[in-house]
């Protein structure tokens, strides 16, 4: 148990309307009885994408103790609404383009890398093109059924690299959808349950992990292959080191057993 966030609903004010239920990707919300019920504890992430869409206002997020939230048992669970209701639309549905939060600047978006021309005399010129593929790109934040993971090669990036290598888009962008974070300063039991359920839903076809030099960042290598082997899934993991200057430093690091690139290489 712990205390975190999580829906709360007024069951006076709700009318049994339904429409958060196609809004919660986690499948936590169901209309019974007439009213909107939390399924289980642990299918709720406590951010609230299903708060704006309750018309009565009958949706708040509390605070309390309660079990921790659990994106494997997500998975599992929407696997099992699948198989129940065989006529559900296979599509993506349509909360898989809300972030699992509530802030509008968070919603789900696919994008295509796209080259843009800038006015006046650099017009003939074109500006770098942006290689960013998806949204939202942190880890905390990327619903597990976002429709871009289907099939897709990850790039899982510790949140300095983009700063600190000077082609980070170029190198590592082009064709891959991105995934941010920091083992560090978030919740890195968090991560590898959250990076697991991507792994058991998706058909994930190869995870390319980019992280600094610094110590703290092989934290993030060893939660990437963790949460590959506890999805049971067998995809291909690459790993580059980044060094403080921006410099390749290292690549597809073993403990102990580096492929050193050498300096600004």
């Amino acid at each position: 148990m712990t205390v975190r966030q999580i829906i709360r609903i007024d069951e006076e004010l709700c009318d049994g309307c339904g429409q958060c239920v196609p809004a919660c990707a986690e499948g936590a919300i169901r209309v019974v009885d007439g009213k909107a019920r939390l399924v289980s504890e642990i299918y709720c992430d406590g951010l609230g994408a299903c708060l704006g869409e309750c018309p009565q206002g009958a949706l708040t997020v509390e605070e309390r103790e309660v079990p921790e939230f659990d994106p494997s048992a997500v998975a599992q669970h929407l696997a099992r609404v699948d198989d129940e209701e065989p006529a559900r639309p296979a599509a993506p549905s349509p909360a898989l383009h809300h972030h699992q939060g509530s802030c509008p600047g968070s919603a789900v978006r696919d994008m295509r890398p796209r080259e843009t021309h800038l006015e006046g005399e650099d017009r003939t010129r074109s500006a770098p093109a942006s290689r960013l593929r998806n949204w939202p790109v942190q880890i905390k934040l990327v619903p597990v059924q976002a429709p871009y993971f289907a099939g897709a090669d990850l790039c899982i990036a510790a949140d300095c690299v983009p700063f600190s290598h000077p082609d980070f888009h170029e190198r590592f962008l082009t064709g891959r959808v991105l995934l941010v974070g920091c083992p560090k300063l978030d919740d890195a039991a968090f991560y590898r349950t959250k990076l697991t359920a991507i792994f058991e839903m998706q058909d994930i076809a190869s995870v390319h992990v980019v992280v600094m030099e610094v110590p703290c960042c092989s934290g993030m290598v060893q939660l990437v292959r963790d949460a590959v082997r506890e999805s049971s899934r067998r995809i291909p993991i690459e790993v580059t080191v980044i060094g403080i200057r921006g410099e390749e430093i290292a690549t597809n690091p073993e403990p102990g057993r580096e492929k050193r690139m050498g300096r600004g290489s």
